[in-house]
């Protein structure tokens, strides 16, 4: 049996669909690291073919005892990724700590380490979209859970570790197995929901004078591409550093929105509501992965547009209107 994979967060959003990426390539000697919780995230497991599920505290009492069995690669996905989490010494723990000790473990144990960043920590985007080495340092980010993402990214920078670890930075996922999130889920599920409920969608009207109502954009980018990168990193263990994962085409919420009606067959209804002020200062009104780097490395597959994405996505969830033919 080849050795092992880890995947933490493994039952989320990104995990459950990367695991499912491994499973269509054969690979089945998995180990998924997560916390099912209350809600219905177990759902996200249904169909995968894994070895075991350990719960985070779990995994990091057999990363310290050693009690694991031979690892070549450790995706580790799993954190708090609310951005309006306002418990910092939490997201300290689990977004910082717990990626350094897995980061440690791995290097020390030659097991290849994949780790998700986060394009929160571009803040405003004052010092733009560049994952260069030496743009990382300058970066501020707007809310704790970027931070608590770029003190690690500071910390691999600074001890070398870049050299030998791959690190993602992603933008606006959206896709399949995200329905657990709640309010975290992206505006496309929530659109395609109200849509069809009310025959309407509701985006932020804009706060600032530079931007019309809906025309603040977003690199949204598809699961499926997301997944496809981060594979990139692993069948490539010679490319290492923190690269951004994204579409590196920036697009509207109102695009984004029109894209949803288009799928579902609808005509475009649309309601611009106030952005609540408790996020205003927090709000990024644009992001575009710039995707040189990566490119460079050589990741040379073109992504889903942003109308394709849609129509896929709520095809698999079974919203499209059904085409009967002629």
């Amino acid at each position: 049996m080849n050795p092992a994979i880890v995947v933490t967060g493994g039952a989320g959003f990104i995990g459950r669909n990367l695991v499912e990426a491994l499973n269509q390539r054969g690979e089945a000697n998995l180990y998924l690291v997560d916390s099912l919780g209350l809600d219905a995230k177990w759902r996200n497991l249904a169909g995968l073919a894994f070895e075991d599920l350990w719960g985070i505290d779990d995994f990091r009492q057999r990363v310290r005892t050693g009690a694991l069995p031979e690892i070549a690669t450790l995706f580790h996905l799993g954190a708090c990724s609310a951005t309006d989490e306002a418990d910092a010494d939490y997201l300290l723990d689990n977004n910082y700590r717990t990626t350094r000790e897995l980061c440690e473990w791995s290097l020390k144990n030659g097991t290849r380490f994949i780790y998700a960043s986060s394009a929160a920590t571009y803040g405003n985007g004052a010092q733009g979209y560049s994952d260069a080495d030496a743009v990382t340092p300058k970066l501020r980010p707007l809310n704790m859970y970027g931070y608590s993402k770029q003190m690690f990214d500071l910390w691999a920078l600074r001890h070398g570790h870049l050299q030998a670890i791959a690190g993602l930075k992603y933008f606006n996922v959206f896709g399949p197995g995200e329905d657990h999130k709640g309010h975290m889920r992206s505006v496309v599920n929530k659109a395609a929901s109200q849509i069809m409920e009310q025959g309407k969608v509701q985006l932020f009207r804009s706060h600032r004078p530079d931007f019309a109502d809906g025309e603040q954009r977003r690199d949204f980018v598809y699961v499926k591409d997301a997944v496809a990168q981060t594979l990139f990193y692993h069948d490539r263990p010679d490319v290492s550093g923190l690269f951004n994962c994204g579409t590196g085409q920036a697009r509207s919420w109102e695009n984004l929105a029109q894209a949803v009606f288009a799928a579902l067959g609808q005509d475009p209804v649309i309601e611009f509501i106030d952005m609540p002020a408790a996020i205003r200062g927090q709000y990024q009104y644009f992001t575009q992965a710039d995707m040189t780097k990566a490119r460079a490395a050589g990741y040379t597959h073109n992504c889903f547009t942003l109308e394709e994405a849609v129509q896929d996505y709520l095809q698999i969830l079974g919203m499209t209107p059904v085409d009967r033919g002629s």
